[in-house]
Parts: structure tokens; sequence; C-alpha cells
């Protein structure tokens, strides 16, 4: 039993808001949520990486009761092992969401998620720039959308991902896929009506967790689905972009400052 004035579900983003620049989660990130957990509250990882980065996910958020990936498009419950939410977008929708795209902001640099088991390769336009640790196929495009896939990351080198974003959310329509950006440089091109919003109400179907009770933490404009979406409480942490920021109902120290696990530390101790 939850302690009454406490949220029953705690959802949080990983890069940017619970990890830290280093891409490492401190020993007292650890400690603090796993007291959460001690408490009966139930835990979330809600994160852009999707399934083929799963075993890293769970190192970052060990207490994690459920998992929603993929920006919502894949949800796993921990405790039963079972993927309760495996959304795919059909390769000719990406192929004429990014045939839209295009026409609309000129040339993109694209790589596709299609595969979801660890360590899997994305496919497409390898860009020396992605931050991240990734093994890319180099594949044409007209290969890379001939099946479904998880999502695509696409980047224009002469558009701000912002501005790249507010395009497609013209030039997509939203049956034909949703879009949305995690702050890597590039759009995120997933099935329609996924985000962290709707992955998250996958979990609390399950579960039996009214939205007003679920407190939410995120950095990026990827998150304000879920903020939107979410009833007890919208944190931002301090680096967060300037769209969320303007929507959360409070704003905690930065990731590099542990600004979840300070927050959820004071709301523990109430």
């Amino acid at each position: 039993m939850v302690k009454p004035g406490l949220p029953k579900l705690i959802a949080t983003d990983l890069d940017g808001t619970l990890v830290r620049s280093d891409d490492t989660v401190s020993a007292y990130t650890h400690e603090v949520l796993g007291r959460v957990r001690a408490a009966g509250i139930r835990i979330v990882g809600a994160t852009g990486r999707g399934p083929r980065l799963t075993s890293l996910v769970r190192n970052d958020i060990r207490d994690a009761d459920f998992l929603v990936l993929a920006q919502g498009g894949w949800v796993i419950d921990q405790q039963l092992g079972q993927v309760l939410r495996a959304a795919r977008l059909p390769g000719r929708d990406l192929e004429l969401a990014l045939s839209n795209l295009e026409a609309a902001a000129g040339p993109l640099s694209v790589m596709v998620e299609a595969l979801a088991h660890d360590d899997a390769p994305l496919w497409g336009d390898f860009d020396p720039s992605w931050r991240y640790p990734v093994v890319v196929e180099q594949r044409p495009r007209a290969e890379c959308v001939t099946g479904d896939v998880i999502k695509a990351f696409a980047r224009s080198f002469a558009h701000h991902v912002d501005d790249l974003l507010a395009v497609a959310q013209r030039v997509i329509p939203a049956h034909v896929a949703s879009v949305t950006q995690a702050g890597l440089n590039y759009l995120e091109i997933c099935p329609p009506d996924v985000d962290k919003g709707t992955g998250l109400a996958v979990v609390a179907e399950a579960v039996g967790v009214d939205p007003a009770d679920v407190l939410v933490f995120g950095d990026m404009p990827n998150d304000l689905p879920m903020f939107a979406w979410a009833g007890w409480g919208r944190v931002a942490v301090r680096n967060a972009h300037p769209a969320l920021l303007a929507v959360a109902d409070e704003v905690t120290l930065s990731n590099d400052e542990d600004g979840v696990a300070v927050y959820l530390d004071r709301l523990l101790s109430r």
C-alpha cells in the first residue's frame, strides 16, 4: 500500500534526465529508486531507446517494474517477462513519411531501427557524429523500407532538428506516423499513436493505476506526451528543452546533479 499523498507510479526518462552526461547513473540515484520501490510505488523507465538496448536500459534503471521503449512503441512487464506492446511501422508508410518530409525540407540522412534483439544494428546512412556506440549496416533507402520497422531516425544538415520537427508535424499525417525528437539532432519517426503517453497508458491499464496518480520526469520534446498524460506531477530537470520547461509543474536539479533522485528523496521524506 502506497502512503497517502504519494504517487502510485513514477515514470522517468533516461538520457538527459536520470542518466548523467557521462552516460552513468549514480549510486545515490539507484539507492533512492530502491527506496521508492520499497515504498510500494511502481517505477517505469520511459525512453526513446529501442528494444535493441533493453539490457542497457535495465542496467540504468534496475528497479523498474516496466520499461516503455522506442518512444512508447514497446512496453515490457519486467516481473512477468512479457511484452505488452510491440508496435511497428509499415515500410510503405515510412517511405511516404520520408518522401513528404524530403519534399518539404530537402535531403535527409536516415537510419532505420528494424531489429529488436540486443545490440542489433541500425540500417541506412552512417553518421559519424552519432554520440552513442552503434553499428550501422549501410543499406540503400529502398532496402530499408521493404518491411515493417520499429522506428526511423532522420537528420537534415540544413535545418535545426526543432525546425525539422515542425515541418514533419505539418507534412506527415498522424495516421501515417508519429514524429518527435529526443535531443540527438535526429527526428524520430514512429508508428502512429506511438508516444510515451500511450506507452504509459498501457502500463497504467495493466496495473490499474489512474493517470492522476502518476508522476513523470523528463527533459526533451519526446517527453511532452507523457507530461500531458500524467496528472500527479510533471517535473523537468533543469537542463531540459524549453518546450518541456514551459509545461512542467516543477523543475528539479539537472541530470548531472541527480535531479530526479534529489526530488524523489525529498518526496519520500515528507
